[in-house]
């Protein structure tokens, strides 16, 4: 693999998106307009949080949910692409990825207000359809064929990572790793012809460690996990993550699941899915699928057991230490 010019400059932007920060590292000839480049990357992010996010109540996706059942609603093209790819992981995972679950999300506090006692009962008691049964997407319009509350957070920040990926892209770079809280996405290799080096977190609630090390080339990753984005209800932590039967967060999961992909959307959602599918279920889709993912387990010690599946992480838990680019 031929060396990039060493004349190249090294560029590291970040910026607020969706309640934490996107970053951006890349190389670029010296003397590049850097703040040009910062302001067509919070654009990009941006317009995602605008079409996509349930904390703001003037979002494309809370105008969806406002509008009453039967009625056709004009989409934007992202979201739109966005819903149809939740919809889709929707199906091949049985449903353990669901993108109806913005009721129950909203009920736990998880979004914009605090946990509400009776939003939880609701939500538990809802007799739920999945969102591929509820909802049609003809052309530029949508319309639910039933009450749903529709929520991308499983989703939307690895949309908005490919987002900066094809933004940078389109100005010209080609060799890039951008991320939003920890969803990454890897373009090309660094300046001297190598991977992207990438860390799987552990999963610690008080420190950021790495429990494993990547290295990725043109492809994203992404990790769902019960250690961060918790609330505190009568006394006990509940992760973000949803049970989609239950209309509640998760009871047994694994501390997190790691998956790689060829879009960090997807890779965000297949995370999200697998870690409600759990190990052993999850495990059986991820190979049918053929997906490349890390199931890190609590073993009574506390330490963190890996379990991977796929050509990427090693079958063998001793050699989930590394991974090699696609």
């Amino acid at each position: 693999m031929s060396k990039m010019s060493t004349e190249s400059a090294r560029i590291a932007l970040n910026g607020p998106t969706m309640g934490t920060r996107w970053t951006a590292l890349f190389y670029a000839e010296a003397g590049r307009d850097t703040d040009a480049i910062r302001a067509v990357l919070q654009a990009a992010v941006d317009e995602v949080d605008t079409q996509m996010s349930i904390w703001k109540p003037d979002s494309d996706l809370m105008r969806i949910n406002a509008a009453p059942v039967g009625d056709w609603v004009m989409v934007p093209e992202q979201l739109r692409s966005v819903l149809r790819l939740g919809l889709e992981i929707g199906r091949a995972s049985g449903g353990a990825f669901d993108i109806g679950m913005g009721d129950a999300v909203m009920a736990w506090g998880f979004g914009p207000g605090a946990a509400a006692p009776e939003g939880i009962r609701a939500a538990m008691d809802a007799l739920r359809r999945p969102a591929q049964e509820v909802l049609e997407i003809e052309g530029m319009q949508l319309r639910k064929t039933a009450p749903i509350a529709l929520d991308l957070n499983g989703i939307a920040k690895g949309h908005g990572v490919d987002r900066l990926a094809e933004t940078l892209r389109e100005h010209g770079i080609g060799n890039a790793l951008v991320g939003i809280d920890g969803e990454m996405r890897a373009m090309g290799v660094r300046q001297d012809g190598e991977a992207w080096i990438i860390a799987v977190e552990a999963p610690d609630p008080d420190r950021r460690t790495p429990h494993a090390i990547l290295a990725l080339q043109d492809a994203a990753v992404a990790t769902s996990g019960d250690y961060r984005h918790c609330v505190e209800v009568q006394g006990r932590r509940l992760s973000h993550t949803m049970d989609p039967r239950r209309g509640a967060p998760l009871i047994a999961s694994p501390a997190s699941v790691t998956v790689v992909a060829r879009t960090c959307a997807e890779a965000d959602a297949w995370a999200t899915a697998l870690m409600v599918l759990g190990a052993e279920r999850g495990a059986v889709l991820a190979r049918q699928r053929g997906l490349d993912a890390l199931f890190l387990l609590r073993d009574d010690d506390g330490s963190a057991r890996g379990v991977g599946v796929g050509q990427l992480f090693s079958e063998e838990p001793a050699a989930i230490a590394s991974g090699g680019g696609r």
